[in-house]
Formats: C-alpha cells, sequence, structure tokens
C-alpha cells in the first residue's frame, strides 16, 4: 500500500487550527483560535479550495463536528464551540451575517469535544466543565447528561459509537462507556468504566468485520502518555501502539481499517496492525487534530501553524512537484525546542552527519540528533517506506527563541510568559531572567497581580519546565505547550501531568510483523524460475503452488484479530509449501521464504503444524537460518548439537538469522506457537545464545546489523515474558527453568556491553526487569549474577531517557 503525500495547503486561518471534519471528497470545515469556523471547497483547478467564513464568535473554537444530510437540511449541519460554552448550528452554506439554526446552552465552561450519532438523531458533547451532554436534533434540547463522578476536571474526547451507546475519555485517565438504549432518566451512568493510567484526549471508532483492526479493537483512545490504546467494548484492552514521543491529541480511522494518530511531536502517523507504518512530520509544534474522508480515504490535519493540510495515497490528487518540495523545505526549515526532544539531545556528544549514511533506523518516525557540518544539530526522522534518513528541523534552544532579550515595562528579560487566569479575559504577563529564583519570581508576579498564594508551585513549576535547557540571553515571549495543551499559555490551577508509566513488567508478548510479502513473492517468483532453468524441477515450486502463495499473500501480511479454533486451508497449505523451499532451496535462496514463514506462524494453526522430514516450525527456521547445506539435513533430535557446533559462521547470512529470530519471536502470538515455544526452550535459548556470541571460541551473528539485535531482543524478552506469566501462575511452572534464565542474562549482558543502539539496549533491560520482577528464585539468580554492574554501565552510557528509566527500574528491584 503506497504512502500517503501531501495533496493541498489550505490557508487562511491566522490562528491555531484546533478541530476539522471532512465530510466530503470535496469539503473540509475547520474550527481555529481566530474565532471562526470555515468550510473549504475543492475547486476544479486541483489542489485549489474557496473558502467561506461560516461563522465568527468572540472567543476560541476548538470543537467541532457534522450532522449529515437529512430530510429537513439538504447539506447537513456544522456544530461548533469553544470557549463560550454555547454550542452553535449553523448550515454549511451559512456565512458570518446568517443566524444560526440553533444555539444550545448547558455547559459552563469550555466546550471542547463534540460528536453526532451515525444517524444524526442526537449529538454529545464534553467539557471543561466535567460534564458530558446529549442532545436531541428532534427537539434541540438537552436529553441526558452523563455522569461522570470525582475529580474530573474535564471531559476531553467524546465519541457517539452507535446509536445507543456513548464513549467518554476524560482527564482523570478514565474511559466511560454509557448505554442510552431505553433510557428515560435525565442522568446516566457510566455502564463500563477503565483506567487508562494517564489524561485521555482523542477516541475513534475502529472499522469491524473484514476491514476491522487486527487485534479485534472496537474503539481506540489516546492522550497525554503518547499511546494509543486499543479496546473491546467489553472494557478488556487489547493492544497498544507507541511511537509518539508526546500528547497526542486526535484520532482517526480510515476505511482500510488503519488508525491515524497526531499530536505534539509535530507528526501525523499511520498505523497497520500494530506497527507505525508512516510518519509525516510538520512545520509546526503541534498537529492538534486530524479527520478522514470516508469516502476516499484522504486524511486532513489542522496544526499550530495555522494551517490546514490535505494527504492522499491517490496519485491523480497528489500536489504538484514544486508544491511538494516547498513542503518538505519547510519541514526541514522548522525549529524543533530542544525540550520537545527531551533530555536526551546533549550537544557535546552528538554523532557526526556521516553516521546516517551508515545506520538504518529501527522504527518509522523514529528521530535522531547529529551534529550538522555548521555545528548546528539537526533532527532526523527515518522512513521506513523510503528508507532513508529525512531532514526534519534545526533543534533550537527554547520554543520560540530568538536570541535577544525581551522588553516588558522598560526593562529587558529573557522570557515574558503569557499567563491566562481566566477565559475571556488578557493575559497576565510573568517577565522572568534567568538569573532569577523561580520561586521569587512567582511571588512577584501573583503579587503583583493579587493573586491567591496556592498557584506559588504551578506557576514556579511552569517557570521551571520551559526555561530548562535554555542559556542566559536567549529570550523568549513564547512558552511552550502548558501541562494539559489547551493552549500555548499556562493556566494556573491545572494539576501537573501524570506521572511516567512504569515499564515494568510487561506482560504482553512483543510481535515483528510488519511485512511486505508482496516483494517476498516476487523474489521467490525468481528464484523458482532460476531453479526451473537449473534443472532443478524436483524441489521447484509448481504454478498451483504460486497461485496458492499469490493468493494468500493479503491474508498472511494481516494480524488475525484472535486465534480462532481453525486455520484457513488454503493458508495452512501455502505454509506446507514454504516449508518445502526453506528445507530444499539452495541457502542463499531461503530469505524470502523465511520472510513468509515468520508472518505465517501468527496465523492461526500454522505454529501446530510441523514436516515428517524437516520437524516442527522451530526445527525449521532455525535449520533454515543455520543450516548452509543444500539442503539442510532435517534431524530434529541433533538440531541443538548442530547449532553448539555445526555452525559456519562465516558462511551464515545474517539476515536470514533475523528472520529465524522474528519467527521466533511471533510464535508468541498464538496459543499453538506459545505451547510450542515453551516446549523447546533449550533449543530456542541455545539458539539466542549462538547469535549473541555468549560462549567463549565462538562468534556473534549480526552483532553490527541493528535489526538483527531488534529480532534477539524482542525473542529474548517474550522468554522472560513466558518465565514471568508461568512463575506467577498457580501453581507456578517453569518451563524457563533457573539454567534458561541464567542463559537468558547471559545474552542480556553481552548486548548491553557491546550494543549502543538506544532500542536494543531498551529491549535488553525489559528482557532483565521481567525476569526480576517475577520475583523468587528468578529474582536471586539475577542477584547472583551481580547484573546491577552493567545495568549502571547501561544507565550511564545512554543518552535516551526512557533507557535510563527502565534501568533504574530493574536497579530498584535489586535493592
Amino acid at each position: 500500500m503506497s504512502d500517503f503525500k501531501l495533496s493541498a495547503q489550505l490557508k487562511g486561518h491566522d490562528g491555531d487550527v484546533r478541530a476539522v471534519c471532512f465530510p466530503a471528497p470535496n469539503v473540509v470545515i475547520s474550527a481555529s483560535r481566530d474565532y471562526t469556523v470555515r468550510v473549504w471547497r475543492k475547486t476544479e483547478q486541483h489542489p485549489n479550495f474557496d473558502v467561506t467564513i461560516t461563522s465568527q464568535g468572540h472567543a476560541y473554537v476548538n470543537s467541532l463536528t457534522f450532522l449529515r444530510p437529512s430530510g429537513q437540511y439538504a447539506d447537513g449541519l456544522v456544530v461548533s464551540s469553544g470557549n463560550e460554552p454555547i454550542i452553535e448550528v449553523k448550515k454549511p452554506t451559512a456565512t458570518t451575517t446568517d443566524n444560526a439554526e440553533r444555539l444550545l446552552v448547558g455547559h459552563a465552561n469550555n466546550v471542547c469535544a463534540l460528536d453526532a450519532s451515525p444517524n444524526g438523531s442526537w449529538l454529545v458533547s464534553g467539557s471543561w466543565d466535567g460534564k458530558a451532554i446529549v442532545w436531541s436534533t428532534d427537539t434541540w434540547e438537552m436529553a441526558q447528561q452523563l455522569v461522570h463522578e470525582g475529580d474530573v476536571k474535564s471531559v476531553w474526547g467524546v465519541l457517539a459509537y452507535d446509536e445507543s451507546t456513548v464513549i467518554t475519555g476524560s482527564a482523570d485517565g478514565l474511559i466511560r462507556i454509557f448505554k442510552l438504549e431505553g433510557l428515560k432518566d435525565a442522568q446516566v451512568r457510566p455502564w463500563r468504566t477503565m483506567s487508562t493510567g494517564g489524561v485521555v484526549r482523542a477516541l475513534c471508532k475502529l472499522p469491524t468485520g473484514s476491514s476491522g483492526h487486527p487485534s479485534g479493537a472496537e474503539f481506540a483512545s489516546a492522550g497525554n502518555d503518547g499511546i494509543v490504546r486499543l479496546w473491546k467494548l467489553n472494557g478488556t484492552e487489547v493492544g497498544s501502539l507507541s511511537g509518539h514521543d508526546s500528547f497526542i491529541y486526535s484520532l482517526a480511522s480510515l476505511p482500510t481499517g488503519e488508525i491515524v494518530s497526531a499530536g505534539e511531536d509535530r507528526t501525523l502517523r499511520i498505523w497497520r496492525g500494530s506497527q507505525c507504518v508512516q510518519t509525516i512530520t510538520h512545520p509546526a509544534i503541534s498537529v492538534w487534530t486530524v479527520a478522514v474522508c470516508a469516502e476516499n480515504g484522504d486524511i486532513v490535519s489542522g496544526t499550530s501553524d495555522n494551517m490546514i493540510r490535505v494527504f492522499t495515497r491517490k496519485e491523480e490528487r497528489v500536489a504538484d512537484a514544486q508544491t511538494l518540495a516547498q513542503f518538505e523545505e519547510s519541514v526541514r526549515a522548522s525549529a524543533i525546542p530542544q525540550q520537545q526532544l527531551g533530555s536526551s539531545v546533549n550537544k557535546e556528544n552528538q554523532d557526526p552527519k556521516s553516521w546516517l549514511q551508515t545506520h538504518s533506523g529501527t522504527k518509522d518516525g523514529q528521530i535522531k540528533t547529529v551534529r550538522e557540518d555548521d555545528g548546528t544539530i539537526g533532527a532526523y526522522q527515518w522512513s521506513t517506506g523510503q528508507g532513508q534518513w529525512i531532514h526534519v528541523g534545526t533543534v533550537v534552544d527554547s520554543a520560540g527563541s530568538s536570541g535577544k532579550k525581551v522588553a516588558y515595562k522598560g526593562k529587558e528579560y529573557d522570557f515574558v510568559f503569557d499567563v491566562d487566569i481566566e477565559d475571556g479575559k488578557p493575559p497576565l504577563k510573568l517577565p522572568y531572567n534567568l538569573t532569577d529564583n523561580p520561586y521569587e519570581a512567582a511571588t512577584k508576579f501573583l503579587g503583583d497581580n493579587e493573586l491567591p498564594i496556592t498557584y506559588l508551585d504551578n506557576v514556579a513549576n511552569f517557570i521551571t519546565q520551559n526555561t530548562q535547557n535554555a542559556t542566559i540571553g536567549q529570550g523568549s515571549n513564547v512558552p511552550s505547550a502548558d501541562p494539559y495543551g489547551t493552549e500555548s499559555r499556562y493556566r494556573p490551577g491545572d494539576a501537573p501531568p501524570p506521572p511516567k508509566p512504569k515499564f515494568l513488567p510487561h506482560m504482553k508478548y512483543l510481535a515483528l510483523t510488519q511485512s511486505k510479502l508482496e516483494l517476498a513473492l516476487k523474489k521467490l517468483k525468481e528464484l523458482n524460475e532460476k531453479q526451473i532453468q537449473a534443472g532443478n524441477t524436483r524441489i521447484a515450486m509448481e504454478p498451483s503452488n504460486i497461485s496458492l502463495l499469490e493468493s494468500q499473500v493479503g491474508t498472511i501480511s494481516q494480524v488475525p484479530s484472535t486465534s480462532g479454533d481453525e486455520g484457513s486451508p488454503a493458508t495452512l497449505e501455502a505454509a506446507k509449501t514454504i516449508f518445502s523451499i526453506i528445507a530444499q532451496w539452495p541457502y542463499g535462496e531461503r530469505l524470502p521464504a523465511l520472510d513468509f514463514l515468520r508472518c505465517l506462524v501468527v496465523q492461526p494453526k500454522v505454529a501446530a503444524l510441523s514436516d515428517r522430514h524437516y520437524g516442527n516450525i522451530i526445527n525449521i527456521a532455525l535449520r533454515g537460518a543455520l543450516d548452509t547445506r543444500d539442503p539442510f539435513q532435517g534431524d530434529n533430535k541433533t538440531l541443538g548439537a548442530f547449532i553448539e557446533k555445526g555452525v559456519d559462521e562465516k558462511s551464515v547470512n545474517a539476515n536470514s538469522v533475523m528472520m529465524a529470530l522474528r519467527t521466533v519471536t511471533n510464535l508468541f502470538s498464538t496459543p499453538e506457537g506459545g505451547k510450542l515455544a515453551a516446549s523447546d526452550v533449550g533449543t530456542i535459548v541455545s539458539f539466542l545464545t549462538r547469535v549473541a556470541g555468549t560462549n567463549s571460541g565462538q562468534q556473534a551473528i549480526g552483532a553490527a546489523n541493528i535489526n538483527v539485535q531488534i529480532a534477539l531482543t524482542s525473542a529474548t524478552f517474550n522468554l522472560a515474558c513466558l518465565a514471568y506469566r508461568e512463575r506467577k501462575k498457580s501453581p507456578p511452572e517453569e518451563s524457563v527453568d533457573l539454567g534458561a534464565l541464567a542463559e537468558i542474562v547471559n545474552v542480556v549482558e553481552t548486548i548491553v556491553r557491546k550494543q549502543s543502539d538506544s532500542e536494543v539496549m531498551f529491549r535488553a533491560l525489559m528482557t532483565l526487569g521481567m525476569i526480576l520482577s517475577a520475583g523468587g528464585d528468578a529474582k536471586e539468580l539475577a542477584k547472583s549474577l551481580e547484573v546491577d554492574q552493567w545495568v549502571k554501565h547501561a544507565a550511564d552510557k545512554t543518552s535516551e531517557a526512557r533507557v535510563k528509566d527502565v534501568a533504574a527500574e530493574c536497579l530498584a528491584y535489586l535493592k
């Protein structure tokens, strides 16, 4: 599936674009902090849009939804609200001089979320007043209030899931599901409540059926922890997507079942299954909002640089070369506040730009900072689709840094912050020099403005957070986003961001399923033709086998939502074809088949298959990757001995080993695969130690290949996760005994001491952390191996916060 590319840029707003709708292929609706709602209509001259200002208010507009056309309103209705807590309903053909169709009054504060039911019979709104209200579109009156008990603070997200279900997300970290059907009470209590551990900002419904999400999730949530969480309506969390580096503000789903997310790390991301398949960086601090056109699958975004951008996968709608080049240049030229990248940017310890020529990224959207030739710090983002690093900006010391002092009341300051105290009133100025004490400056500010001293800690913390890493003489009159990201200004009284979530224990197995099997199939067909031409017809695929693989590529590429009771007969037959290729083809030609195998093992019942000559999937994968004989000798009883003594490391293809490691990792995706792995832990551990080169006299395989190391640490983690799960059962089980755990710890130590890639280090330390968090004999074993020494070494040699954090968690278990 092709990547999204820029289709159009819509310029006209004078403030941040906080909400967008995409109700039809030729219509985009937007709401902004410039107090307006605008309707953009595509003209025949691509990519131009004509714009009409439909609404002009007196305060920020930050929520928006669209009521589909009906008998009374043939063009539908635009519904908007914001800092003026009045919900306005207008025709999309209206102008600022036209009256609203309806004004809905009921909230006491900023209305920050709106959604309409599928058939348009009601609206739902969420507000800073901690309330969510359902409004009937027949009577235009409040139908029901959704009860949110406790210290809610704000209902940030509302989702009209179907005609009888509303889902809300709020600042108290809770998701609440409400059932409306058959209820006559004015107040509705939650049917189910789920905790996420952090502020919930965004919700979206996921398609079901054949285009549904592979996890079986029915809706998604996201918020301040930067994680997209996948849920079923019964309250079960069935998955999570990690990749964003800051708050996630908006979610949408594509007709393909993919998820779109956007947030304060400047990116819009596309998620297919559990993998981020594309990251689109914007030349703005925040991507506030995204929406999808259900008819054509295009995406629209609204950002803090006042722009609206449309992205498409269809070549006929892609912008011209000049517009694309201008967009890419604007991304490269944008300044990235150092605070946005965390504490990982050490200007004195940066790799040179030449590093990018010899290293690949580990995941789409990964950011790498390097020292440019002119001494500045450049930020580069890995694009999996393009297979290269893309320049996405230059790192600066502070948001809005101008390098100059800022004048205020006849004096010059390094910073002059705008502080909102009350909606509708001008912000107050908070001047600050880096030589000042933050508490003294905060105390003076509160006294000058006759504000309660209870705000002292909040204001002082705000000053500290927004001046970290800045140097004297670098001024700014624009602070970085406030703790909840509601505006580019701080609001006293807001609670601080939630504490960092703990990484350990992490009881979900990892999977490495992202693939491009179309390319692997193409290579298999080329190699098959080579076999035929060489006269090796005995091992070549029959035309029926090729047709079978062609018909199953789509199925194999998709991760099933559940393991199911029965696998597809065609998929099982395709697996047998792949088994034969791996076992019988020449060693140098097995790689594409091994690529197929690691994707096949996540399909129902495939892991339970075996070949009477070559053994089970573990045997086929490991032999296929390590045994360089043509064909390999499939004696399952001697596989362990072969791994220990029979591997010719000079002839082994590291990429084939990587595919075998991915196969082992993915075995844990199904009950059959997990059972198989548990039954042959010894062989798997021997394989891991052989790849890592932990035994004296053996060289590591693929030590310089980051993809091999990612796969190695993923497989190792899954074994540690299995050990944790088994030891927490009653009675406990020990498929992974102490001897195997000791070998795993040795593998982790070897990786941590020799590798420096942050993702590899993180997964390795997570593996150790699972062993430690299992407690009992597992924890005591790790202690006896004096792991604290190299864990401290790992924390010292990395600059990435999450690696330091998980190392700290490991050390805490050792106390």
